[in-house]
């Protein structure tokens, strides 16, 4: 616990408090009339009785209920003066008053002062007091904390963020790469402001639309801009908001939510990541998690039940569609489903352009070689890579962003981040020739992608790399280009072996050999090329939760198995002997570039292509397309 001042004050003050109050209590009623009744001397009982008989005792007042009185008494040893001392009565004397009547002494009884017991009253009601109120503060500081004991009476409202009018500064301008998104999105908006564009013609407001796709491709984005878009009351929740530890909680979660919602109608709500409280029931072994089903159960019905929610769109996104439950996905709770999906050379293109647009780039950099080389790339990756290259330009303390920065930041991106140089050993030769190995092959094999660049310079977990650069968007892949792809995969253990022997390979080609068996084995059982047919041997089915491997099997003989596995290695083996034989018929060329490599440490693809049609003729490769 942190510590912190006030609490320890307030825990210390009543103790004090109390302290002092029982030491009032204790000693007032003494020290009160002591206070009062102070005497220069004492006299024994016994004088006192000797003075009395003297007739020299004047007055007494008695104190304390009779225990002590103060008496004026003649002393012949002082010259016949009269002073105050005090005596201690014992506590039976019924006849000293008799004595004092009889000797005409003036007396008079003093009663006792209550201070004690009103003190004691204070003291007892005090301390409570102050006890209750420092309990109350420390309850109200800690609920104003997260998940404080404050917040026990809270489980059941709704987190969502509302707003009336949102504004988050993203508007559908600012969102790129993602046009059919858009479209689909700018209608809900002006179904909400102008509804009566589309109920002319019969047409209804959609209940709900599920914004799917993988991550960073821009679905939280589009619901920012929705926001800033609309002019009416936005709600936003995360799908794990909804659950807690305490059954019903979330149930009476999206209760209120809903109600909030009616009460501000028409409005929109936002559920991110709603694959966490919308996942598939009954799913996997022993059953679903019940509060979630609860929750879940109590959300279909609040999107499409007895009631209904006239006036409410709700918009969702995910990147799990395959665990949603069906009955979420049906008509009438979301109507439509929106497909984010990373965006096309043309789409990177414009999120460039928008990411660019507080970015100082030099004059030489073209945002179009920039999309041709990120194929793959979402608009976040697009972000980070702009933002990671001014990154570089500021710590390199130039004025501008130039391709030099935009490169090495693809390669920090994709790869890592750079390593220490190699040294120059037999090491570096090696990783050099296993390099040109790969992007030999990728040269020569007409559909392979084009080299990029090769280069030495560690980054990551890898000793060196080569890029290659998809000369188009491909949305279909040959047979031809998968061959390619493998036989390029293999190129750098085919140059260890045919350079320096079977003995001599090294674990580098680890990672191009779990790509080569990927991708031979999904030519052989999921796209239909190979001997065993057109046959889809890979099962597409199966549960996403607990249950998946416990209830998946095979599709397939064990005759059929086998036959796989063989289809698989010859696949591989004879693209590795593709490779190998390249690597024989061109150890000239590749000498000559492993020592370029290793002086230079980093080749183009240009000058690459340049130094290999002096020995060998290069096929033509399909030209990149400009975008228009």
């Amino acid at each position: 616990m942190k510590f912190s001042w006030r609490v320890l004050v307030l825990w210390t003050l009543p103790a004090l408090l109390v302290g002092f109050f029982f030491w009032q209590g204790a000693f007032s009623n003494g020290i009160g009339e002591m206070g009062q009744n102070t005497a220069n001397s004492r006299m024994t009982y016994g004088r006192f009785l000797e003075y009395l008989d003297a007739n020299r005792i004047t007055t007494v007042d008695f104190y304390e209920g009779g225990r002590t009185a103060i008496v004026e008494a003649v002393d012949p040893e002082l010259d016949n003066r009269t002073q105050r001392v005090r005596v201690e009565l014992p506590p039976n004397a019924p006849e000293l008053i008799d004595k004092l009547k009889e000797k005409g002494v003036n007396f008079d009884a003093h009663p006792m002062r209550n201070d004690g017991a009103i003190w004691g009253l204070l003291g007892n009601l005090i301390f409570p007091v102050l006890l209750i109120g420092g309990l109350f503060f420390l309850f109200r500081r800690s609920s104003n904390m997260p998940g404080g004991p404050g917040q026990a009476m809270n489980f059941g409202k709704s987190k969502a963020r509302f707003q009336m009018e949102a504004k988050t500064g993203v508007m559908f301008d600012d969102v790129a790469g993602i046009e059919e998104a858009k479209e689909e999105l700018q209608e809900v908006v002006t179904f909400l402001k102008q509804p009566e564009k589309f109920t002319a013609v019969g047409a209804r407001i959609p209940k709900g639309v599920l914004l799917v796709g993988p991550p960073g491709t821009g679905k939280t984005l589009l619901a920012k801009a929705i926001s800033g878009e609309a002019a009416v009351p936005f709600f936003s929740i995360s799908g794990s908001e909804f659950v807690e530890m305490f059954v019903g909680v979330g149930a009476s979660r999206v209760r209120d939510l809903f109600k909030k919602a009616k009460e501000n109608a028409p409005c929109i709500i936002f559920i991110d990541e709603i694959d966490a409280v919308g996942r598939q029931r009954g799913a996997g072994i022993g059953g679903g998690n019940d509060e979630r089903e609860q929750t879940l159960n109590q959300l279909l019905t609040e999107m499409d039940g007895f009631e209904g929610n006239t006036g409410i769109i709700i918009i969702a996104a995910t990147n799990r569609p395959d665990v949603l439950d069906s009955a979420l996905l049906r008509p009438g709770r979301f109507d439509r489903q929106v497909m984010v999906d990373a965006p096309d050379i043309k789409g990177r293109l414009e999120v460039l352009g928008v990411h660019a647009r507080n970015k100082k780039l030099d004059p030489g950099v073209s945002l179009e070689t920039i999309a041709r080389r990120t194929p793959g790339f979402t608009g976040a990756d697009l972000a980070n890579l702009l933002n990671e290259a001014a990154i570089l330009t500021a710590r390199r303390r130039k004025e501008a962003i130039t391709l030099t920065e935009i490169d090495d930041a693809v390669d920090r991106v994709v790869a890592g981040m750079e390593g220490t140089p190699l040294i120059d050993n037999k090491s570096k030769r090696l990783i050099a020739y296993h390099e040109i190995g790969h992007a030999l092959v990728g040269t020569l094999l007409k559909d392979h992608d084009p080299v990029q660049k090769v280069t030495l310079v560690p980054r990551g977990q890898a000793q060196g790399l080569t890029w290659f650069t998809p000369s188009e968007e491909q949305g279909l892949i040959t047979r031809g280009q998968l061959k390619a792809r493998i036989t390029g995969a293999l190129g750098g253990r085919a140059a260890e072996e045919v350079i320096f022997g079977d003995a001599e390979v090294t674990t580098g080609a680890g990672n191009d050999l779990q790509q080569v068996t990927g991708m031979a084995r999904q030519m052989v059982t999921k796209f239909g090329m190979s001997d065993l047919g057109p046959l889809s041997l890979e099962s597409q089915s199966g549960e996403v939760f607990l249950g998946r491997d416990w209830t998946s099997r095979s599709e397939y003989s064990n005759a059929i198995a086998c036959r796989i596995d063989n289809q698989v290695r010859t696949i591989v083996e004879e693209c590795y002997e593709h490779a190998k034989q390249m690597m024989r018929e061109n150890r000239s060329v590749m000498d000559r570039l492993v020592d370029l490599l290793v002086e230079k440490e980093t080749i183009n693809g240009e000058e690459l292509c340049q130094i290999v049609a002096e020995y060998t003729p290069v096929p033509d490769k399909p030209q990149y397309v400009p975008v228009l």
